[in-house]
């Protein structure tokens, strides 16, 4: 079988993990560069605006977080879409162009505003660097491995996190909240911009092969190509941008439970990122011991997700999603309720636990239901409404932790994620398609 490429030369290309082992290995370190841009403000920035700029209020130390979320949420929305014409790689490198500049501005900040202005262009970086790195390892995989390779790739995005988190709080305790956590950052973005540069290889030919095996796969089982048959239109391959964008809003009612999951797992992701931070200095804990606790919840949640990917495969999506947003819940109230550094491990342990379940099956669930030519598109707007959560988290639940206080703050985070998990039970119908006796069932 062979493929025309953009550059109007020909290879032959296959689809599986077996045959692109080399660049899906290459993107899997791009992304846990990608992560470990995240990491580096896991820890120090919530302490640099309480400690260095004085802010008092925990709706403006989290504000970072709101304009982070606000940018990469927008730029997740045209991501996909941009890629589909554009290729995946021009956009993964303008993604790390935007983010190059934002260890030297964290580093060099004189005032609050730049840390929000530095956030921006992390929300850039993210929003179209790691949108990349998910939509090229679902185009090398094709259908079979999907939820494993979504594995692999939240997991080195999210252990990154979890490592530059605990080191950047070490370096912060030892040395001082500046300048030290900032240099390793500098030579995350040079090495994540240069690999993807000069070597990543584009992967949108890779749809292409995938369109004519669905097409082949239909001709002679008479199978629609959508698997979701609450709405027929997922099964059309020529929906535009708006289409896209109403099927996986609220059209669709497992796009739907999948988006409102993804929006409210973020939120819960949003306030531990801020608020816990601030939640574990009001105890009077040690930098260096928020670093641990904080690159809990990551590290636990990346290692997971190599598991619970490849795990979703085999049972199903929906059987790992409704009890990962319930298990973030009891998460969250256990770090609430327990006030103790033992109670506060088992509580970030769990929302790890909680998370690695639903983060690489909600994007493996809506690569099942969406056709592979618009498949990208679907992502991004997932992906849009699943980052629109640090806004929330950022800012809906720093006013009520402003408003009222942040034990109050942080339960309302709990019963939300509780919520959203009997959403997913009542709502989403199961999307992964088993083989029974040579028959495809769901």
């Amino acid at each position: 079988m062979t493929e025309k490429n953009n550059d109007d030369d020909t290879e032959t290309i296959r689809l599986g993990l077996r045959p692109n082992i080399n660049q899906f290995l290459i993107l899997i370190l791009v992304n846990a560069f990608v992560g470990a841009m995240i990491g580096l403000e896991q820890t120090v920035v919530p302490l640099i605006g309480k400690d260095l700029f004085h802010i008092e209020s925990n709706t403006l130390i989290v504000s970072f977080i709101a304009s982070f979320g606000m940018v990469k949420a927008i730029l997740n929305l045209f991501a996909g879409n941009l890629s589909d014409r554009w290729g995946r790689k021009k956009v993964l490198v303008l993604g790390w162009l935007f983010g190059l500049p934002v260890p030297f501005i964290l580093l060099f900040a004189p005032n609050w505003d730049w840390i929000i202005f530095a956030n921006v262009l992390l929300g850039i970086n993210q929003g179209l660097a790691w949108s990349m790195t998910v939509n090229m390892k679902v185009d090398l995989v094709g259908k079979k491995n999907r939820g494993l390779a979504l594995g692999f790739n939240e997991f080195a995005g999210y252990i990154s996190v979890a490592i530059v988190g605990f080191v950047t709080g070490y370096l912060a305790s030892s040395f001082g909240l500046k300048p030290y956590p900032f240099y390793i950052g500098i030579v995350f973005a040079i090495l994540g911009f240069l690999i993807s540069w000069l070597v990543v290889k584009d992967t949108r030919k890779y749809t292409a092969l995938e369109i004519k095996k669905d097409q082949e796969s239909k001709s002679n089982s008479g199978l629609a190509d959508g698997n979701d048959n609450n709405n027929t239109a997922t099964s059309r391959s020529n929906l535009n941008f708006k289409q896209v964008f109403i099927q996986t809003s609220w059209k669709n009612r497992s796009l739907l439970a999948v988006s409102q999951a993804g929006l409210v797992n973020n939120l819960v992701f949003g306030v531990s990122w801020g608020l816990f931070t601030l939640y574990f200095v009001s105890f009077g804990t040690s930098v260096n011991d928020i670093g641990f606790l904080k690159a809990l919840h990551p590290g636990i949640w990346g290692v997971l997700q190599l598991v619970t990917g490849s795990l979703s495969d085999r049972l199903g999506r929906k059987i790992l999603i409704y009890p990962g947003m319930i298990v973030q819940a009891i998460g969250v109230w256990t770090v609430l309720f327990t006030n103790s550094f033992s109670g506060w491990i088992i509580g970030m342990s769990l929302l790890g636990i909680g998370t690695a379940l639903v983060y690489p099956t909600l994007l493996a669930a809506i690569s099942d239901i969406a056709h592979p030519r618009w498949r990208a598109t679907s992502l991004g707007v997932y992906r849009f409404w699943r980052d629109l959560g640090f806004v929330f988290g950022a800012v809906g639940i720093g006013f009520i932790a402003d408003l009222l206080n942040l034990g109050i703050a942080i339960q309302v985070v709990a019963w939300i994620s509780l919520a959203s998990g009997v959403f997913v039970f009542i709502v989403m119908r199961e999307t992964k398609k088993k083989r029974v006796n040579g028959a495809v069932t769901k």
